[in-house]
């Protein structure tokens, strides 16, 4: 009799400054020697994104934020793909320039990478993205025109039969602030990271499809005192590579009517170990699937600005 497949869920939050996975792609090698560790491997955008650069994992499953609190709470199953249509759907407040540069990095996946893509929509009006800090230090944000956002994902899935939603927004500029040095520096909490969880979150919860972000920005001065761990957000103009790579194969959100007639499909009862940040274990996700046989695996040695240990799972 064949054993059921090992499956650990990979959990660095976004936005908390956390030691390990909380710079530009650094969760990467985290991943994949846990990959090889199990037979199937499920994680966030935020561990398995790195701008530019991302590592193919067969057995990995780039699974959004919101639709992994949903299915570590039974909402939704996982349904493994060989291939998504990926729809692009650019901020209107990007400038023409950056803008063709994101297209061309699109092109870029599409020709190099044999990606397959619909073609793009830019939203009807400025998305107006604003990032804030938390109390405890953790960075999110808003949108001022989420219905914009909305209307643009829905053309994209209906009209241009789109699986697998990637957002561009226009990020504010602010080179000189003190959250972004310290980021460069390796230090602190990636500002961008809970605004673009808003975004994601939003187009998931109403659509059931999956859906990652890239930010759009000017590049940066050269800093030679940069970090490694940061050092992948400054080798290109976009961020847009690792999240066309990451929604190519993203599995499809599924219920567990749909979820019977899918026996490969992968439900919450089935995930065997839980990793998370030994700070970090307040999240939907983490308390959700402490009520199951899983083992939750706190890594103290991954810190971040949260202070919520193990023991708050208790009871």
């Amino acid at each position: 009799m064949t054993s059921p497949p090992y499956t650990v869920v990979l959990i660095i939050p976004t936005g908390i400054g956390a030691s390990i996975g909380g710079y530009a792609g650094d969760g990467l090698p985290v991943a994949r020697a846990i990959a090889q560790t199990c037979d199937i491997l499920i994680t966030h955008p935020n561990v398995l994104n790195g701008a530019q650069l991302y590592w193919p994992l067969p057995n990995a499953l780039y699974v959004e934020g919101y639709a992994l609190d949903k299915f570590a709470q039974g909402w939704y199953g996982l349904q493994p793909v060989h291939q998504n249509r990926v729809g692009l759907i650019l901020d209107q407040a990007i400038e023409p320039e950056l803008q063709l540069r994101h297209l061309q990095a699109a092109d870029g996946t599409r020709a190099t990478l044999g990606i397959n893509l619909t073609d793009y929509i830019v939203t009807d009006s400025p998305l107006e993205v604003q990032l804030l800090e938390s109390e405890s230090g953790a960075s999110w944000g808003t949108i001022a025109n989420p219905d914009s956002l909305l209307r643009a994902a829905e053309t994209l899935i209906h009209k241009a039969k789109a699986e697998a939603i990637a957002v561009v927004a226009r990020f504010p500029d602010d080179e000189g602030s003190t959250a972004l040095q310290e980021y460069r520096y390796g230090q602190g909490v990636d500002p961008l990271a809970g605004a673009e969880a808003v975004i994601s979150h939003l187009i998931v919860k109403n659509f059931q499809i999956p859906c990652a972000h890239a930010p759009a920005l000017l590049p940066l001065p050269l800093d030679p005192n940069l970090s490694p761990r940061s050092a992948a957000e400054e080798i290109g103009y976009t961020f847009l590579p690792c999240v066309l790579v990451g929604l190519s194969r993203a599995p499809q959100l599924v219920t567990l009517k749909e979820g019977l007639r899918l026996p490969d499909s992968i439900w919450a009862q089935q995930v065997d170990a839980v990793v998370v940040p030994g700070t970090a274990c307040g999240g939907s996700t983490v308390i959700s699937l402490s009520q199951t046989r899983a083992q939750i695996i706190a890594v103290t040695e991954n810190k971040t600005q949260m202070q919520v240990s193990p023991k708050s799972l208790d009871g």
